[in-house]
């Protein structure tokens, strides 16, 4: 039987791109398939397979592993890949393409997103946008955070994610985009900007297969709240069940329902015949199956029950170290 795993797509791809740079009888153009270029992605998309993007400051990161001899990967935002687009430059969502001499093939339903870097940020803001100031910043000791984190889960963020009204609606994954992780403030404030972890969105898409293999509905998926900057959660909206050291600021916590019958609020997920905490639990569920496979996903998971203006819901992150709680501010 035939090894078909991701791995040996990969080099296989990989080898029929380079045998056709060598012919003289094969055209390049052959080899630069949709399915071609999947298998030398693969990695790219997560163990999920459902990531639409990568994040990286430097771009230096995203070419894969396999890319065969004489092949380049070029960028562009928009309009038409021209040889000069070999690299990423500035903060942006990045179309991209592979290039086998004249040759050029786009990579569908993928962007290369480039950050703009922490330094940017200047007394608490990015241009107009007020995004506050991370724990870090502020402590005294260099250690931030519960001593079970892994020392980089609470350190400053890398970078943020600059998002117009151009690419707020960049799918990152199957079921998410760029806009569904913003921060709710500052309306007409644009660009805004973003921290966002990829591996969440990984563990995100992994936690729907899951509950899909379960009979669960998981279309209706809706984001209450992803990405919050250090002043929105100090005091924006609704602050109850906030922790100061919360995982949304970041960049990889998200609390999220279901709502796949379109009535605004928790589908009754365990079939009682009632919308209550129980169907978070359904979720809850679901994401200790995915820990319990990909240990390096490994977060927290909070049931909140229905409050003034929304329903149950489930907070999930990836802090790195299991914790589970119901209602409060929990960690989250």
């Amino acid at each position: 039987m035939d090894d078909d795993s991701p791995a040996t797509a990969a080099a296989r791809a990989a080898a029929n791109i380079a045998s056709a740079l060598t012919s003289t009888s094969a055209p390049s153009t052959a080899y630069l398939t949709d399915a071609t270029l999947n298998a030398l992605f693969d990695r790219a998309r997560g163990v999920s397979g459902k990531l639409r993007a990568a994040i990286d400051t430097s771009a230096e990161n995203v070419e894969p592993d396999s890319l065969p001899p004489g092949a380049e990967l070029r960028y562009s935002v928009g309009g038409e890949v021209t040889p000069a687009d070999t690299q990423p430059h500035g903060a942006g969502v990045w179309s991209v393409a592979l290039a086998i001499g004249n040759a050029i093939k786009p990579v569908a339903d993928f962007n290369v997103i480039t950050e703009l870097p922490f330094s940017a940020k200047n007394k608490g803001k990015i241009g107009l946008y007020y995004i506050g100031n991370w724990p870090a910043e502020r402590a005294k000791s260099s250690r931030v955070g519960p001593k079970k984190a892994p020392s980089s889960s609470y350190a400053n963020p890398s970078g943020f994610i600059q998002v117009t009204r151009e690419t707020e609606d960049t799918y990152v994954s199957e079921h998410f985009r760029l806009q569904d992780f913003l921060t709710h403030d500052q309306p007409n404030v644009w660009p805004k900007y973003l921290v966002l972890q990829l591996r969440l969105v990984d563990k995100l898409e992994l936690v729907l297969q899951d509950l899909t293999a379960h009979g669960v509905d998981v279309t209706g998926v809706k984001v209450m709240s992803g990405f919050r900057s250090p002043q929105y959660n100090a005091g924006g909206g609704n602050t109850q069940g906030r922790a100061a050291l919360s995982r949304h600021m970041y960049g990889d916590a998200s609390d999220l329902y279901i709502d796949s019958n379109h009535d605004g609020v928790m589908d009754d997920l365990d079939h009682d015949g009632h919308v209550t905490i129980r169907d978070s639990k359904v979720i809850e569920a679901a994401v200790d199956r995915v820990e319990a496979a990909h240990p390096e996903l490994v977060g927290g998971a909070g049931i909140y029950p229905a409050g003034p203006g929304h329903g149950p819901f489930i907070h999930i992150d990836t802090r790195g170290y299991r914790a589970r709680w119901t209602g409060g501010p929990g960690g989250g």
